[in-house]
């Protein structure tokens, strides 16, 4: 029997704001039983898009099973508020986050917030790299069995069961621990993008950083790459670099405006020996494209046996078949406790 795609699909569509329109694009994409969808965002006064984050908050109450993944800049912002927004989109969503990471590359964007000057595109990825790391510290920061809720005694927390995190760096430090309980899923699902060029011998110094926090910290990487053979030769690398347990996602378009453009496409997703685990689906026009993916893409896959029937698990590590990660601190017997009031965060 053929190995199943993971699939997903990007739900962008500039200039739209009513949840309406994104709801109804996330519930075609649950009935084609993708994986997630993706909101991409970014600080650019162009094109206009609404809060992504905050869109998929409103849809996850709207979706019981796909997963939900923004784009989440971490320049110019916080990790500890960050985290905070992620783990909630988790627990909103009953485990269905993700995170897809991005980064502010622009002068205007830079005078927009005014606080400092815009960097090299190296030093955003190895700060943005930093910002996952300490979000995932602070999501590991409750263990799973800190809340206790004991009425009778009116305590909410086993304060032994909260730790701090302790992170210094280059860009931030913060010493936590969160105030909000560990999400649902441990760690919600870190995507970060690539391409093939990023992965080259003469890769430029913010592609190479890019690669780096793939490999430190993704669990799914989404891929660009011209062509098969070149997918083949970037998942291949990417693989050597950091193991089985990331999951490749080669973007596709899926601008599907006739009969013949959905042939070429089921003709890419079923071709063999690409290297990638599935797919990330960028349509051009999301309300006809998204349509065609759960009327006729899907259907086909299935009929392939490439495809799921339904979902088997309630979350988006459960589609993706992710272990869901322990706390690092459960078993560190010498991490010291802390009050849930006690977080610091300084730059």
């Amino acid at each position: 029997m053929p190995r199943q795609l993971h699939l997903s699909a990007a739900l962008d569509s500039p200039g739209r704001f009513d949840p309406g329109h994104y709801a109804y694009l996330a519930r075609l994409a649950e009935r084609a039983t993708l994986d997630f969808v993706t909101l991409d965002d970014s600080f650019a006064a162009a094109p206009s898009r609404p809060d992504a984050l905050a869109a998929l908050a409103r849809i996850a109450p709207l979706t019981s099973r796909v997963g939900l993944v923004p784009t989440v800049t971490t320049t110019h912002t916080e990790p500890f508020h960050t985290s905070i927004s992620v783990n909630t989109l988790d627990w909103a969503s009953e485990g269905r986050a993700g995170w897809l990471v991005g980064v502010s590359t622009t002068e205007a964007e830079a005078r927009a917030f005014g606080r400092r000057p815009v960097a090299p595109e190296d030093e955003l990825w190895a700060e943005a790299a930093d910002a996952v790391e300490v979000a995932a510290r602070l999501w590991d920061s409750w263990e799973d069995d800190a809340e206790i809720r004991e009425t009778a005694t009116g305590r909410f927390i086993d304060r032994d069961k909260l730790h701090y995190i302790d992170f210094t760096g280059p860009h931030f430090s913060v010493r936590g621990p969160s105030i909000t309980p560990r999400p649902p899923q441990g760690r919600p699902v870190v995507a970060v993008p690539v391409t093939a060029a990023d992965l080259a011998a003469d890769a430029s110094p913010g592609g190479r950083a890019r690669v780096a926090a793939a490999i430190r910290h993704a669990d799914v990487v989404l891929l660009d790459a011209p062509d098969r053979a070149t997918r083949l030769t970037a998942a291949t690398e990417l693989r050597l670099r950091s193991g089985e347990h990331l999951r490749i996602l080669a973007r596709l378009d899926a601008a599907l405006s006739d009969p013949a453009a959905e042939e070429r496409l089921l003709a890419e997703l079923t071709a063999t020996g690409t290297g990638v685990d599935g797919f990330h689906l960028v349509p051009g026009e999301p309300e006809r494209d998204v349509v065609a993916l759960a009327d006729r893409i899907a259907p086909a896959l299935r009929a392939a046996g490439l495809l799921r029937a339904e979902y088997t698990g309630r979350t988006l590590r459960d589609h993706l078949g992710l272990a869901r990660p322990a706390s690092r601190y459960a078993t560190a017997a010498t991490a010291p406790a802390a009050s849930p009031a006690l977080a610091e965060v300084t730059r």
